[in-house]
């Protein structure tokens, strides 16, 4: 893999940054969306101001918009799973299962250490009716972080075709 080099924002961006941060964590993408147009206009397309963008937009189920800075992230941060996993959560979420378990199948090899890759593949092939497939992705998430993943797996609904069989997987 590759890595290139993140360089931080100067301080008074990151200060805008932080706000915006702050603001969508509160559930204010108003106040957030103001706070990043703050930011220096060239430093806009910075990754950590996609990925706070990318949260605004996720919040407004803007999704065609969130695939769109998910790609920028998986483009200018390869070595990084948040751009891959932001993507296929918008795919799906604009009903492009398939298209979202395809892009994201090859994190799971570059990602091998994050459970949420798996596990959102076990999502979505139990969305796309594939359940035995769904299981085995499901018990790779489990492998990685059994607590967080059966906390996560009991109340998520894209995880239903599942739900008898979790106690047993």
């Amino acid at each position: 893999m590759s890595t290139r080099t993140i360089h931080p924002l100067p301080p008074r961006d990151q200060r805008h940054l932080l706000a915006a941060e702050g603001w969508l964590e509160l559930g204010n993408p108003l106040e957030a969306t103001a706070e990043l147009e703050e930011i220096t206009p060239t430093l806009r397309g910075h990754p950590h101001v996609l990925e706070i963008r990318w949260g605004i937009y996720a919040h407004c189920k803007k999704w065609e918009a969130c695939v769109e800075i998910a790609n920028a992230l998986v483009t200018l941060m390869p070595d990084h799973e948040s751009g891959w996993i932001h993507r296929s959560y918008a795919l799906h979420e604009l009903k492009r299962t398939l298209e979202a378990f395809e892009l994201l199948l090859p994190a799971a090899s570059r990602f091998a250490d994050n459970w949420n890759i798996p596990y959102n593949l076990a999502c979505y092939c139990a969305q796309l009716g594939r359940i035995s497939e769904a299981e085995e992705w499901f018990k790779k998430a489990m492998a990685l972080d059994e607590q967080t993943v059966r906390a996560a797996a009991l109340d998520d609904p894209d995880l239903e075709p599942l739900w008898k069989n979790i106690g047993k997987l």
